[in-house]
């Protein structure tokens, strides 16, 4: 199976930086896009930036400039840099990959999350 583990959430006070990693592990034979997206309280899910395998990003308008989406392919992991943290950047923030397995001698390509980490924004 492939799991996709965040880390790096926590409380920072507002102008603060904060740098999550994902580490997606398992029987993976290859990761195509990863992404960030979050979901604050009484909120829908949103996307935060998304990178392709060969690192071209995107981002939501609203957070251009500030966050900043990288990968390393190796370590299998996507990192999001966030400078300049606002209160409105309060939410937990999901890991999210598509991942081709190993299934017997053949490979399936699935979406997948990580549990989420709490990113809290506050004095």
């Amino acid at each position: 199976q492939v799991q996709l583990v965040e880390s790096g959430g926590g409380l920072v006070q507002p102008g603060g930086s904060l740098r999550l990693s994902c580490v997606a592990s398992g029987s993976i034979f290859s990761i195509n896009d990863m992404g960030w997206y979050r979901q604050a309280p009484g909120k829908e899910r949103e996307l935060v930036a998304t990178i392709t395998s060969g690192g071209i990003s995107n981002y939501a308008d609203s957070l251009k400039g500030r966050f900043t989406i990288s990968r390393d392919n190796a370590k299998n992991t996507v990192y999001l840099q966030m400078n300049s943290l606002k209160p409105e950047d309060t939410a937990v923030y999901y890991c999210n990959a598509d991942i081709r397995r190993w299934a017997g001698y053949t490979t399936v390509e699935n979406e997948y999350w990580g549990q989420g980490t709490q990113v809290t924004v506050s004095s």
